[in-house]
């Protein structure tokens, strides 16, 4: 009998980490597809709105947190939010009303701030009633930037490592995955939530890795794809 036991243990043992390994892999899929959804959703709240949605706060109760026509705060809350659930009709809400991922972590949104400041002058462009149209095609110019780590940013992302041609991306959206609850502690993973308009995406890493542990899922909208969708739409000119 004992050696039975043994020899179950020993099974069970090697078991345990492919169903881990199986269980992670299908979270992530599943939050790679909620990122899908929320990046089409995104897309046709500002076909219909034209305009982005403002992020929401852990206050809001899901929906975009907006006062008077604009966003409130400064341009770090604009980075540092998280999915207007409620606003976009979307699922797999908490209690707070904010998007949930296969993980139980609040996805995070990020739109950019940026102000046109010549003539015709314009405050938070894509994120303001008939901002975008106020401005017009040639002139928008979104300000958030995706690069390949956190290493060498300073203006910009380091030479060679820009994911996103300048002058940048109008929004960003991620997961923290599966550490999203303790993580963020790696140079990549901080950059993500440090408030500001640069975030970094690439393939998982270990906590060996120089910049540290990585696992944030991380989409963004193509200010093309934004503009093609929009004109097409009779909201842009």
């Amino acid at each position: 009998m004992a050696m039975v036991l043994a020899i179950v243990t020993l099974l069970l043992t090697g078991l345990v980490p492919t169903i881990s390994g199986q269980l992670e892999q299908r979270r992530s899929a599943e939050t790679k597809k909620q990122l899908d959804e929320i990046q089409q959703a995104l897309i046709g709240f500002a076909i219909i709105n034209g305009h982005l949605p403002c992020p929401a706060t852990l206050a809001s109760n899901g929906l975009e947190n907006r006062s008077g026509g604009f966003c409130n705060g400064s341009d770090a809350a604009n980075y540092d939010g998280y999915i207007p659930g409620a606003t976009l009709g979307l699922s797999y809400l908490d209690g707070r009303g904010l998007v949930l991922d296969a993980w139980d972590n609040p996805i995070r949104y990020a739109v950019t701030g940026w102000n046109k400041t010549t003539s015709p002058v314009q405050a938070d462009v894509y994120t303001t009633a008939n901002g975008m149209a106020t401005v017009g095609l040639s002139s928008l110019s979104p300000s958030l930037l995706v690069c390949n780590t956190a290493t060498g940013i300073g203006t910009g992302c380091a030479s060679g490592e820009a994911l996103t041609a300048d002058p940048g991306v109008p929004a960003v959206v991620f997961s923290t995955g599966k550490n999203g609850a303790s993580g963020g502690t790696g140079t990549d993973e901080s950059e993500n939530l440090n408030a500001d308009k640069f975030f970094v995406s690439h393939t998982p890493t270990a906590t060996g890795n120089p910049n540290g542990e990585f696992d944030d899922l991380v989409i963004w909208i193509s200010n093309q794809v934004l503009i093609s969708k929009m004109v097409s739409a009779g909201k842009l000119p």
